[in-house]
């Protein structure tokens, strides 16, 4: 533990110098919580006050769950919270601790919120203190009262637990808290039975204390002679007052508990809508009957746990549906891209069924591009996972077509804004050439991308972006800019959502700084580097989804543009038709393929031709040479039609429709790429090996 003397953090002038003889002498504690850093000073005195020793506890508030019950830790820490958000300068309370043997003991907390002048929360000073003894004695009077005070400290039992359920979001923290909340020893419960019914049958999902278990009882059958089977049988609560009661109507079961000295028992069903969906069951070894007020206190008890079960089990329920529809909307795998290494994770947030509409995708594309996708739709349940998908397709669609990534961008924030949805999404689009390294960006309202050096280096890349998705075509600001980045070998690219970046009380700038230091400190490979970004965050906690890709540049021997040519040829102009073949001719015999060049010319002039007479339209002729382990020659005519290419038989005496034939004898390799409203028919031809 870092003790307050050691800290460099300045303390308030209204806080003693030294605190710890003033505040010993009432058996009081301090405490200085520093929210920036989130540790959580305490003096010699606190420690005693929460029974550890210096050595068990180190700074962080997380270290006293050991002493502080789940129960009490949410209330504190709903208090707190509250209390912040409020702008309160104080708050107050009594909270349950758990001492070293494992009695309970009630503790009073008193903390001052310090702002700064903003506003902003940045520490919190206060004292603990051991309240066991003024709350005993609140006790005792309580005791002496007359019945309209036990009665109210009865109904108070139920508030607390209920309180406490309305935190509890599985079946297991439902479990949890009736285990844990000190609702169930102010009845003075020895012991809780817990089962759920199931097809027909009931579960036991909780039973105690340990080595009380009945064999044969895990599952029953609903028509069986137990006390659970019968109230949920009958949904009526069954009060048990004497153990000659207890073996009487139940002989099967009372033999195997008898060595747990019980007393009496109250078995309650758990009902919701009018149907049982579990049932529980209190032992006591010290009660001798229930009044009616006990009864009372029970029944409504109860009705709050069947409340809160119902809501668990809905709860599981949507999130593996949540889940499942994520999982169903993300890509279920990453192809493989020649040159490049990849990697993607998705890490669902802490909300739990609550899920969010992050994604990842990765597009290849025609000429050796790929297309990296990283994305987040507002809001975080089934609906927001839904558009995800919806939103997922389109841009996959619209970048496949050939559409440049600023039509990709412009095209999917008109779908989203169509959409018959209230969701924005910030997005960003990469589409990267690893033959030459370029990578062309646009974003829209999303975090900047990231590049990592093969050194480790790690730099934020600034990039100039537009409204997010809806939005801009809501605005009529469909102007996405474009920003061109280099990535050499080895280089990695890193897009990811803010969830792996913002951090609770850090503002955006500080959360890229950490991540860029976890970056440069983490492992070369990016799937290892990957795993450890999404185990940070795991770590970190938070309710935002965390979506990441990481792509790194390999320094293959991939195709490289060694030259390029380019002619328009409008339809009617015979005079671009033969300045284009002569550009060819030209072009072949200046780079060294003259052997070739009858081949080039002939199939050019194939394709140029076929563009002008069936598209009705222009064509563009582009001549390139591609370098790599062998120099190829690249003939590409692009046209505005999206009709593709079609072989025919041309017959025996016919003189149509050898066009495709021709090209497929004399290329090496050709194909048909979509180019947004149009295609592009391309060839290439082995022109030698490489020097």
């Amino acid at each position: 533990m870092v003790d307050r003397g050691a800290s460099a953090l300045s303390l308030p002038d209204d806080w003693p110098a030294h605190p710890d003889p003033i505040l010993a002498l009432n058996r009081m504690g301090s405490f200085d919580w520093d929210l920036d850093t989130g540790l959580f000073h305490m003096d010699a005195q606190a420690h005693e006050v929460f029974d550890l020793r210096p050595d068990e506890y180190d700074g962080h508030p997380t270290s006293l769950a050991v002493r502080v019950p789940t129960a009490e830790g949410l209330r504190l820490d709903a208090l707190v919270s509250q209390a912040i958000k409020d702008g309160s300068e104080n708050y107050g309370t009594y909270f349950r601790l758990r001492c070293r043997d494992g009695s309970l003991r009630w503790t009073h907390t008193q903390g001052y919120i310090r702002r700064d002048e903003t506003g902003r929360p940045r520490r919190i000073v206060g004292i603990v203190r051991d309240a066991t003894q003024e709350l005993g004695e609140l006790e005792s009077r309580r005791e002496q009262a007359a019945q309209d005070e036990a009665r109210r400290r009865q109904t108070n039992v139920v508030q607390l637990t209920t309180a406490a359920l309305a935190h509890a979001r599985t079946v297991d923290d439902v479990i949890d808290v009736l285990k844990d909340t000190h609702g169930l020893t102010h009845l003075g419960a020895a012991s809780l039975v817990f089962g759920l019914v199931e097809a027909g049958r009931i579960r036991l999902v909780a039973e105690g204390p340990e080595g009380s278990f009945v064999p044969g009882t895990r599952v029953t059958r609903i028509d069986e002679p137990y006390p659970m089977s019968e109230v949920v049988r009958t949904l009526s609560p069954r009060f048990i007052e004497t153990p000659e009661e207890f073996a009487e109507r139940y002989p099967v079961l009372w033999p195997h508990i008898t060595d747990l000295d019980i007393t009496a028992a109250a078995y309650l069903p758990l009902i919701a809508e009018a149907r049982p969906i579990g049932a529980m069951g209190l032992l006591y070894n010290d009660r001798h009957g229930f009044s009616s007020e006990d009864r009372n206190v029970l029944i409504a008890l109860g009705s709050s746990i069947a409340q809160s079960l119902q809501r668990a089990m809905f709860y599981e329920q949507e999130k593996d549906l949540a889940t499942g529809l994520q999982q169903a909307m993300l890509p279920r795998s990453i192809p493989s891209v020649p040159g490049a290494d990849v990697a993607v994770r998705y890490r669902s947030g802490s909300l739990g069924r609550d899920i969010g509409g992050d994604w990842y995708d990765l597009i290849p594309l025609p000429g050796g591009r790929v297309g990296a996708v990283i994305g987040d739709v507002q809001g975080h349940d089934t609906h927001a996972a839904a558009v995800m998908g919806q939103l997922r397709i389109v841009l996959r669609a619209y970048a496949a077509e050939g559409h440049t990534p600023a039509a990709v961008m412009a095209r999917a924030s008109v779908f989203l804004h169509e959409l018959d949805t209230d969701r924005f999404a910030t997005c960003l689009y990469a589409e990267a050439d690893l033959a030459t390294g370029v990578v062309q960006v646009v974003r829209a309202g999303h975090i900047d991308p990231l590049i990592r050096r093969p050194d480790g280096g790690c730099r934020r890349i600034p990039v100039a972006g537009g409204l997010p998705l809806g939005l801009s075509a809501e605005f009529g600001a469909l102007d996405y800019p474009v920003a061109t980045l280099e990535l050499d070998p080895g280089h990695t690219l890193l897009l990811c959502t803010d969830g792996l970046v913002e951090q609770p009380g850090a503002d955006l700038d500080d959360g890229m700084r950490t991540l860029v230091a976890l970056i440069e400190t983490g492992p070369h490979d990016v799937r290892d580097l990957a795993d450890r970004l999404i185990d940070v965050a795991a770590e970190r906690g938070g309710d935002d989804d965390v979506a990441l890709l990481l792509l790194r540049r390999r320094g293959l021997d991939a195709p490289r543009s060694g030259g390029r040519l380019q002619q328009h040829v409008a339809p009617g102009d015979p005079e671009a038709l033969i300045e284009a073949r002569h550009m060819i001719r030209a072009a072949v015999g200046a780079w060294g393929a003259r052997e070739r060049s009858d081949e080039v010319e002939l199939v050019a002039d194939e394709l140029i031709t076929n563009a002008l007479m069936h598209t009705e339209g222009s064509a563009i002729v582009t001549l390139r040479v591609l370098t790599g382990s062998e120099r190829r020659l690249r003939v590409e005519v692009e046209d505005a039609s999206s009709a593709l290419p079609r072989r025919r038989e041309a017959g025996e005496s016919g003189v149509s429709g050898r066009g495709l034939l021709l090209v497929d004898l004399l290329t090496d390799v050709w194909g048909v790429e979509a180019r947004g409203g149009g295609k592009c028919v391309w060839c290439e031809f082995v022109v030698g090996k490489r020097s």
